[in-house]
């Protein structure tokens, strides 16, 4: 049975659920501003920098505590990988704004809300950081909508590159790119469920 053993343990969990609701909300703004053809990057940039303020007071904490919850270096892998979410997404609706996105297609918006429901498995999954009691059925959740994106990606891809696309060689650079960082979200997110059950499996 482990203890408590510094005041500071508790930080790193109210910490880790902030993170994660950063993650989920944002995956949902991007979501929406995929679906509307809109890039509200104003609103995922804000989140972005609370998101960056939260990860860095994981770093500080780090820093100053002796003994820690779990391995540092998996306290500071897990606070990066979080945040690379987040920086994803907002450079997804940064480049959307420098593309002048107006009309999305099936494929990315579909991305859009595969990347949100990944957003809802994580934050579900670092708010019960501490037990880890439901880790699984979300680990495998985020699997599978990561199998689920790779086949959307590559349905994407085969339709971008279509001889009959009419697309411009402008268009088909500029949604490659945006389908590269959309399937980057979904494969960092099951990155980070993996990081959760390697965690998971030290402290078992």
């Amino acid at each position: 049975m482990k203890f408590s053993l510094i005041p500071q343990e508790r930080k790193f969990y109210e910490l880790f659920a902030k993170q994660g609701e950063l993650v989920s909300e944002v995956l949902s703004e991007l979501s929406k501003s995929l679906l509307e053809g809109t890039s509200r990057h104003p609103r995922l940039r804000d989140l972005e920098h609370r998101a960056d303020d939260v990860t860095h007071e994981l770093y500080r904490l780090t820093d100053s505590t002796f003994v820690t919850p779990m391995d540092q270096e998996d306290i500071l892998l897990l606070a990066s990988s979080l945040d690379d979410v987040v920086d994803l997404a907002e450079e997804i609706a940064d480049k959307m704004e420098l593309y002048r996105v107006k009309e999305v297609p099936e494929q990315a918006r579909r991305m859009g809300e595969l990347g949100a429901a990944a957003g809802v498995e994580l934050a579900r999954a670092v708010d019960n950081l501490e037990d880890m009691s439901e880790l699984e059925q979300h680990r495998l959740e985020i699997h599978r909508l990561e199998n689920e994106g790779d086949q959307v990606n590559r349905e994407a891809m085969a339709l971008l590159f279509a001889d009959e696309s009419g697309l411009s060689a402008a268009e088909i650079i500029k949604w490659k790119d945006l389908h590269d960082l959309l399937e980057g979200v979904l494969d960092t997110c099951e990155h980070i469920a993996n990081l959760l059950e390697r965690i998971h499996i030290k402290s078992s």
